[in-house]
């Protein structure tokens, strides 16, 4: 990729996440940037190109993190508490304009947009993480339903703390989700 046409992409990430897609046209995204209309059209034609692009970037930006804590961390605990400690590094973010991930995904399926399922790859990309984790762990016939369970406790964190925007709800729903993996583990591994 060009760097022009990554900073076109990392600007549209910004702004599809903290306005929404929608809400974000060419205009905003090129203005951002100080880029002719000649420049920003010689790498996107249409925002449906650009949303792709974003996609991508997020997939390949979780799936670095989601490697990063496999080396980062010696056990399926430790990494699973990764992920849910990911609403603690993430909350003001999350206070402001909820999951990057959910809001995108639940914003395309109320446009019924053709994108709605690549986005929604981001959460299976994270589910088939946890799963592996919990089988990691010993956990094997249950591991897909806990990490989808956990998903969407995460999701419903998310939406719950920019709803309200409350810092010790994050904490302690933190706290009890990693409570709750730790004994999964402990009464479902052999």
């Amino acid at each position: 990729m060009t760097r022009t046409r990554d900073r076109i992409v990392s600007q549209a990430d910004v702004l599809f996440y903290e306005r929404g897609f929608e809400a974000t046209s060419l205009a905003d995204i090129a203005g951002g940037l100080g880029l002719s209309r000649g420049n920003f059209y010689y790498h996107f034609k249409t925002k449906d190109e650009i949303l792709n692009a974003v996609i991508d970037l997020r997939l390949s930006r979780t799936a670095a993190m989601l490697t990063a804590w496999e080396a980062e961390s010696d056990t399926p605990l430790a990494r699973i508490t990764c992920f849910i400690r990911i609403l603690i590094r993430n909350r003001a973010k999350i206070m402001s304009w909820g999951c990057p991930v959910g809001t995108l995904v639940s914003e395309l399926s109320k446009l019924e947009h053709a994108a709605q399922g690549r986005a929604a790859e981001l959460f299976t990309l994270f589910i088939d993480w946890l799963a592996t984790q919990f089988r990691s762990a010993g956990i094997e016939q249950d591991a897909k339903a806990l990490a989808t369970h956990l998903m969407g406790r995460s999701q419903g964190v998310a939406a719950l703390a920019q709803a309200f925007g409350d810092e010790a709800l994050i904490e302690a729903e933190v706290a009890q989700m990693t409570d709750w993996v730790e004994q999964q583990i402990a009464t479902q591994a052999p």
